[in-house]
């Protein structure tokens, strides 16, 4: 007897044959997951028996077969009018009696357990026998809130059409897939009414990196095919999984996307009726309420994570699920689930790229080199941030000098051009966070270079240049998992956390420094002690702003909490269970003045560089409170996200009494030294400490040495001072017999020491210096570990 239908309920992954791998994978989850509390929406499939009779019933088998072999497989110019032949023939074809009944009643079953009037969901699952693994999602068609018999047999004999899609005969082709050696099986679904509520994309891994320990979690209002489908922006939500299994709050990260579009089913919206749309399903723009609002509370997205994980450890592989939240009953159900096939079998793996120019242009003006990449574009000359509106994405940036004022504009660039600036100006320590190339201190690029003309900015020949026009480069890329980490620990500088997956894969032993200024200034943008004293505020401008960024958040010192502990939870979890040092804020007054709602609180100082910055600002009335905010970010971070691998590291402690009060502010707001495994750090950048640094060890569990600092207040020098950038030099005597000093100290005191800086990687000697004295660590940008590995594996062996 033919087998023309079953019930999930009797369906595996070894029918995958038989039903397709859709229908397999919703048949495998009913039957061994219910149990463990996953909601699987009921239903039945078709199986290839009945589409093989289907077409001979019909007599297709050999029209198809004779219409596919005119295809034009090289330029696919006929593939339009092929397709649309194919798809003509089974439309108007006739399914067999023996096949309506098998469907009608498995349909009628599905009702009866049910007992209620529900919609279905049709959905298209194809297989192929003799190629048990292959994968054709998205090729096929899905249709949606089904309520007929009648609508049900119709919508079948669609679904059997769209096993010839222009995507689909192209995706076979593309693979070697025999077209006639391909089934089809149709999935019958009953219809979760997220309709009335959200849905949305599960990953098990992060779909851009292929980094595994975290779940993505996205959604949308109304039915999931906009989010599947790319129509609109989602909420996204990312969960880590360590804390997941532990049962600390696992949300590392969430993001609210714009939600432009809600798909509803067509008869409940009257403009689809007005329209005469045939469509079961229609977009309506999502109300504005809406849109400011996450789809899911956090317990329903921890929960849904949960049951995430649960089905990735039952395929035991990385998975792509989708999930509906039902408007009626209020629960969570996962209605499909498939392999993810892009990182899945290549985690873990993470190549370097290496740039090198395939010919010369016109030299147009040169400076210090920030990173070895290159690129080109349109250059844009702008004077000031407030001509933000003037520049492109991709367009080069050719300006004075940078502030944080111009973050904004620089994650845009396709490169930087500044006339001022030095290896540590702003600019080249943006440029380095987020990858962009940068030539700095060029002297004139403001007068040389025209705007609109085409440039390339190459950092890939020991300094700067722009060139005219745009040149030919090439890209080599070297794989990580061939290079050799030295003895001494090898960190990363961060402060990008949309980087910091990516960057997790590179070799390293945890990041060295975490700079909190890009997070603040980017992602909070709102100086804290506005948020603490909002009501007090005299600038209506800076209350109206406050207010908009803040428009979520019942108290809005929470905003400032959440947003600051979820980026450095996604360093953290990057890395974890490494090492991640987090340097609290260090921005000089003028800087953080600039912060929304700033100049209330700021002093006007004529040396920031020298004035109220690091650990004298964290226990003074003026921004103490500031300080607490910090605090309680990182406290979450640690104590209720569990991401023990965080230490803290204070900036600009100028002398022992300033150290002692710093903890105790610490200890007042949460974090006290030892409890929970907490470490506290200070930065080594100033004379006082290595002259006392037995003292400060007393005080902290470790030192990093900021050798840029320490370089400046050595030598009397502004490191921002174009005229004497020449003689800003860390190679200098008195800067190394200071380090030399530190590390014997520290080494004495058997405190761990560490060194952020450029210098071991632009120069094999000072890696050789630093580890003939001894440093435990050295931290580099990304753009720049390579090349400092390199060095430090040659001290070592020397």
């Amino acid at each position: 007897m033919k087998l023309f239908t079953i019930d999930f309920s009797k369906i595996s992954l070894k029918d995958l044959p038989i039903v397709g791998g859709k229908n397999s994978s919703l048949g495998e989850m009913f039957q061994n997951l219910s149990e463990k509390g996953i909601k699987v929406p009921d239903g039945f499939a078709t199986t290839s028996e009945a589409y093989w009779y289907f077409l001979d019933s019909n007599n297709l088998r050999q029209k198809i077969s004779e219409v596919l072999e005119k295809l034009d497989i090289k330029e696919f110019s006929n593939l339009n009018s092929i397709g649309s032949e194919i798809r003509e023939s089974i439309l108007k074809a006739n399914i067999p009696n023996e096949i309506q009944e098998a469907i009608k009643n498995s349909y009628a079953n599905l009702l009866k357990k049910y007992n209620e009037p529900i919609q279905v969901a049709i959905r298209s699952s194809a297989t192929a026998e003799d190629l048990p693994n292959a994968s054709f999602a998205g090729q096929q068609e899905s249709y949606l809130n089904i309520r007929e018999e009648k609508e049900l047999l119709s919508y079948c004999l669609k679904c059997y059409a769209s096993l010839f899609t222009d995507r689909a005969i192209k995706y076979r082709v593309d693979n070697g897939f025999e077209h006639m050696k391909v089934a089809l099986s149709i999935g019958v679904q009953k219809m979760v009414r997220s309709d009335k509520s959200s849905s949305g994309v599960c990953f098990t891994l992060d779909p851009e990196t292929g980094f595994d320990k975290i779940i993505l979690v996205t959604g949308s209002w109304g039915l999931g095919e906009n989010v599947v489908q790319g129509n609109v922006n989602p909420d996204e939500f990312n969960v880590f999984k360590p804390s997941l299994k532990n049962k600390k709050q696992s949300i590392i990260s969430k993001k609210l996307g714009e939600k432009a579009l809600t798909m509803i089913y067509a008869e409940d919206c009257s403009e689809a009726v007005i329209l005469g749309m045939k469509n079961t399903t229609v977009n309506i723009e999502t109300p504005a309420e809406l849109r400011e609002k996450f789809i899911l509370d956090n317990s329903e997205v921890e929960k849904l994570a949960c049951w995430t994980q649960i089905i990735e450890d039952h395929y035991q592989e990385p998975m792509d699920i989708e999930w509906a939240k039902d408007g009626i009953d209020q629960e969570i159900y996962i209605v499909q689930a498939r392999p993810e096939t892009v990182h899945g079998k290549n985690r873990n793996h993470f190549k370097i790229e290496s740039y090198t120019l395939k010919e010369k242009g016109k030299v147009l003006i040169t400076g210090k080199n920030i990173g070895e990449k290159i690129a080109s574009g349109k250059a844009r000359i702008l004077h000031s941030p407030n001509d933000i509106e003037q520049f492109q994405k991709g367009e080069v940036l050719i300006t004075e000098i940078t502030t944080p004022d111009w973050d904004p504009i620089l994650k845009k660039a396709a490169a930087i051009v500044t006339n001022k600036g030095g290896r540590t100006s702003h600019a080249a320590i943006v440029a380095r966070e987020t990858g962009t190339v940068a030539v700095v201190g060029t002297g004139n690029a403001t007068e040389i270079i025209k705007e609109g003309q085409e440039i390339t900015v190459s950092c890939a020949e020991g300094n700067g240049i722009v060139y005219d026009g745009n040149l030919k480069w090439d890209i080599e890329s070297m794989d990580t998992q061939k290079i050799k980490l030295p003895k001494t620990d090898v960190m990363l500088i961060l402060a990008d956390p949309e980087q910091a997956f990516k960057l997790s894969f590179l070799p390293n032993m945890g990041v060295g420094l975490m700079r909190l200024e890009f997070v603040i200034n980017n992602a909070i943008q709102i100086h804290p002690m506005a948020l603490v004293k909002f009501d007090m505020l005299k600038d209506s401008k800076a209350k109206e702003q406050i207010a908009k960024l803040t428009q979520n958040y019942e108290n809005k010192e929470e905003y400032f909490v959440d947003k600051l502990s979820q980026a450095v939870a996604t360093i953290a979890a990057a890395f974890y269970p490494k090492d991640v040092i987090i340097r609290m804020s260090d921005f000089k007054s003028n800087e953080y003045a600039n912060l929304i709602g700033g100049h209330e609180f700021e002093p006007v100082e004529s040396n920031p560089m020298l004035g109220f910055r690091g650990a004298s600002r964290y226990y003074n009335p003026r921004y103490k409170e500031g300080f607490r905010l910090e605090c309680l970010a990182m406290k979450k971070v640690r104590d209720e996200m569990g991401l023990t691998n965080v230490k803290l590291m204070i900036p600009f402690c100028r002398t022992i009494e300033e150290g002692k009060k710093v903890i105790a502010v610490m200890e007042e707001f949460g974090l006290k030294k030892g409890i929970n495994g907490l470490e506290i750090y200070v930065m080594v950048e100033i004379p006082s400490n290595v002259i006392q640094a037995k003292e400060f060890a007393k005080l902290f569990d470790g030192f990093s040495i900021g050798s840029n600092d320490l370089t400046q207040l050595t030598l009397g020098i502004d490191r921002d001072s174009e005229i004497l950038s020449d003689s800003f030099d860390e190679n200098n005597d008195a800067v190394k017999i200071l380090i030399s000093t530190v590390i014997e100290s520290a080494l004495k005191t058997k405190t761990k020491i560490g060194f952020c800086g450029q210098a071991p990687s632009d120069n094999p000697e000072y890696a050789k210096f630093l580890v003939e004295k001894g440093i435990n660590s050295i931290a580099f940008n990304p753009d720049a570990l390579i090349k400092g590995i390199k060095n430090i594996n040659q001290a070592e062996k020397n």
